[in-house]
């Protein structure tokens, strides 16, 4: 068995049991791995298959902020590598949304490279996401804001990988 096959099937396993409970915040309420999926996918294509801890870390980008996972079980289940990257774009929970959403336009630029990668296919997915089935109660300043920030915290992302950016921008293009 190939185990980097292995090892990117277990970090999918993981992540839809982590995030089972969770649906996504637009009308369809797709179930949230979905996301994770398409992160994961955006990654694949960007580093033409050859990083695969990045692509499990887009897998896991989120189980940190949004379930019991800690980064210490990441990096023994994982490893560290896996863990610093989901570490480097993991929120803290305990400040107020906007604070975070500042900390994130503030430290993109000072990230590593592959966090970088990891930043705008989160983004990416997020603005498909909102475009194509906008979160229930959010009002069309609400959906713009979204995309004016997810713009500012990709400026500090750009300049690594063309294909990535393109795929952003074009998410981008489909602002409400």
């Amino acid at each position: 068995m190939n185990a980097a096959v292995a090892r990117l099937a277990h970090a999918f396993h993981f992540a839809a049991v982590a995030h089972t409970p969770q649906r996504r915040k637009g009308a369809r309420g797709e179930p949230y791995v979905n996301h994770v999926a398409e992160v994961a996918h955006l990654l694949a294509e960007a580093t033409a298959g050859n990083d695969v801890d990045l692509v499990i870390a887009g897998l896991l980008h989120d189980v940190v902020e949004d379930t019991a996972t800690t980064a210490a079980d990441l990096a023994e289940i994982f490893g560290a590598d896996v863990a610093n990257l989901v570490a480097e774009v993991t929120d803290d929970k305990s400040l107020p949304k906007a604070e975070r959403k500042r900390r994130q336009i503030e430290s993109a630029p000072h990230i590593s490279d592959r966090a970088k990668l990891l930043k705008i296919a989160d983004k990416t997915s997020n603005l498909r996401s909102i475009a194509e089935s906008p979160p229930e109660g959010w009002p069309l300043d609400r959906q713009q804001g979204y995309f004016d920030w997810a713009r500012a915290v990709v400026e500090g992302c750009r300049g690594l990988n063309a294909a990535l950016e393109t795929a952003f921008d074009a998410a981008l293009a489909k602002r409400p």
